[in-house]
């Protein structure tokens, strides 16, 4: 399995975390009866993974067909039947709030286990959790990044308090009478971007100040500070549905312009070391650890085999789900070769050319240096399930006969990740999350009732 090598102490902290709360909750479950429930009959197990916005809700609008799916996925104990996880590429609260509102809107109970934010992955990112960030975004943003383990945090309101002849495109904001005195701040070591931030101007302006003078924005520019402080961006969605008819702008549209405006004015392009939330691999990694620590805790003891990703949106969902399942299958063939070298066989040249076939961009995996290897127990594939609740919908799209359901002319990705029209193809393409559950159940040969 491919890993990104400066994350793994970080990864390994996160699933030893991770372990330990299945373990308090298996020792508190066992105290009662009928509480687990055994994987289901077939071939192997297999986990769900939901996204929220245009599944599960339009705004703060619940999709009627969601309250009743849910009823079918737990029991009369209210405990899942299997492993339940939420994947959204949101990122304005913590996922303890999330989890309290989707219990309160499905009528059954989430904990912050089951939540994937945007920005849950950078809990692996220790090699910057000391450092001096700029963090930008809206809602509890200082109180989420201290919660993901970065301890000294500045927001885009702390700069400009400090710095208060940066931000003038609000001519209210710009200083009445005498020139204030600059306040100053020790330099930022690196800038993280948790979503669509309220006041684009302000933010762009002072992001970019920030990277033109690597981190001390009352310096003046410099265009030799190339390469610029480290940028970690959180959801890379362009567009997502709320409960207007049309799709409205994402983070994904603030970081078009942020790369616009660098490149326009420096003439290089922003570089990210790291991109977060979905499509990228480790986010659907981090997902696939809560799977398999919620398998746990309800008494399986065969690995999840298979993940089913129920989304809305063909260029986040989809894209993600499908370049997730080419990581499994470039995963599985990785460890087939090792163990045919290490038995002595010879290496099959047609599994090696299905790898070079498969191999992904660093900005696909997630960012920073890969490395090669299989020490762990993958899922053998991801299958992607398009919903018409959303951002797609069969009233503005026309559904083809042939399996091209979502080739899109214009491509709505991130401008690091490759334009792949066959990674936007669904594996399968139903009305609601209702009939989304409903098929997974009927592919495992697994009863819902």
């Amino acid at each position: 399995m491919q890993r990104i090598r400066s994350l793994k102490t970080g990864w390994q902290l996160l699933k030893s975390s991770c372990e330990g709360a299945a373990k308090q909750v298996n020792t508190s479950a066992s105290t009662s009866r009928d509480h687990s429930h055994p994987p289901p009959q077939g071939p192997g197990s297999f986990g769900l993974l939901f996204d929220i916005d245009g599944v599960l809700v339009r705004g703060r609008t619940l999709i009627p067909e969601a309250k009743q799916c849910f009823r079918n996925l737990v029991d009369s104990n209210g405990r899942y039947k299997v492993p339940v996880v939420f994947v959204t590429n949101a990122g304005n609260c913590l996922r303890q709030s999330k989890a309290e509102h989707l219990s309160h809107l499905l009528e059954v109970e989430v904990s912050p286990d089951q939540v994937v934010l945007s920005h849950s992955p950078l809990r692996m990112f220790t090699q910057f959790h000391k450092m001096r960030v700029l963090v930008s975004g809206q809602g509890p943003i200082v109180e989420v990044a201290h919660n993901l383990g970065f301890q000294n945090v500045v927001t885009i309101d702390m700069l400009r308090e400090a710095y208060a002849l940066l931000d003038v495109v609000d001519h209210a904001r710009r200083p009445k009478d005498s020139i204030p005195s600059t306040k100053g701040l020790p330099p930022i070591d690196a800038v993280i971007l948790f979503g669509e931030p309220i006041r684009w101007e302000t933010n762009l302006q002072l992001i970019v100040d920030v990277l033109h003078t690597n981190g001390r924005p009352d310096n003046a520019w410099s265009t030799m500070r190339y390469p610029h402080i480290p940028v970690l961006a959180c959801n890379m969605d362009l567009l997502w549905m709320a409960e207007a008819k049309n799709p409205r702008f994402g983070h994904g549209m603030f970081l078009v312009c942020l790369e616009s405006l660098y490149k326009k004015a420096t003439g290089y392009n922003l570089k990210y070391e790291a991109l977060i939330g979905k499509p990228s691999v480790v986010t659907y990694n981090y997902a696939e650890l809560l799977v398999s620590q919620q398998a746990e805790r309800l008494g399986w003891t065969t690995p999840v085999k298979r993940l089913y990703a129920i989304g809305d949106n063909p260029m986040s969902d989809i894209y993600g789900a499908n370049l997730y399942n080419h990581y499994l299958q470039a995963s599985q063939r990785t460890k087939a070769q090792k163990k045919a070298k290490s038995g002595g066989g010879g290496v099959d040249t047609a599994a090696e050319t299905v790898d070079d076939s498969l191999k992904m961009t660093s900005a696909e995996l997630g960012g920073g240096s890969v490395v090669l290897g299989a020490e762990e127990d993958l899922p053998e594939g991801c299958s992607s399930i398009l919903v018409c609740t959303g951002v797609y919908s069969r009233d503005q799209q026309e559904v083809p006969s042939e399996p091209t359901v979502t080739e899109q002319r214009v491509f709505h990705g991130h401008r690091d990740f490759r334009f792949d029209p066959s990674l936007t193809q669904p594996s399968f393409v139903v009305e609601d999350v209702k009939e989304a559950v409903e098929l997974v159940f009927q592919q495992e040969g697994w009863p819902l009732e």
